[in-house]
């Protein structure tokens, strides 16, 4: 696990009744099936798409800390796959839940090229967009990026780690 000194420092501050959120904070990014870049970005991706700057901004210190050579890339993938999801998983569940042919037949057309783009890899922005997905609850986004990590061979286990930040993350902002 990277050193997460400026996560630790924040983690401290949540209250003793989170202390599990505290311990999750500590442990979910030890990154059992995912590389430290690919851990911290889906955190920094997740901080970002749920509108918390304090978690992010202690995600970017230790990934800037721990992967100096990547942070940048990670980092712009990170804003890039948030800001995306933000759009898509409004569009996406919309068709979903609305279930009408009229507008699944419909092309989006909604410019989404950095997912196909990525200033890291294909999968660890799929990564980042999973987490997002699952943060919004939207079943489409969630199958079609979890498909996309498993034809790139991406195991199940790296999904899973990735949705788990998704919900630490999300249970720390609430308890900031």
């Amino acid at each position: 696990m990277p050193a997460t000194p400026a996560l630790d420092s924040l983690r401290e501050t949540l209250p003793a009744d989170l202390k599990d959120l505290r311990l999750n904070l500590s442990s979910v990014f030890a990154g059992e099936h995912l590389t430290t870049e690919q851990a911290l970005g889906v955190g920094i991706a997740a901080a970002r798409f749920d509108r918390c700057p304090q978690l992010a901004a202690a995600l970017e210190a230790d990934l800037t800390a721990a992967c100096p050579e990547s942070a940048a890339a990670v980092l712009s993938d990170a804003i890039a796959a948030a800001g995306l999801m933000g759009m898509n998983t409004v569009y996406y569940r919309f068709r979903h839940m609305i279930g009408k042919e009229s507008y699944s037949s419909r092309p989006a057309r909604l410019r989404m090229t950095r997912i196909a783009q990525p200033a890291t890899d294909k999968a660890t922005f799929e990564l980042m967009s999973l987490a997002c997905a699952a943060q919004a609850g939207c079943e489409a986004c969630i199958q079609n990026h979890e498909g996309s990590l498993v034809k790139l061979g991406v195991s199940e286990d790296a999904c899973h780690d990735a949705v788990r930040i998704a919900a630490v993350v999300r249970g720390a902002i609430v308890g900031l």
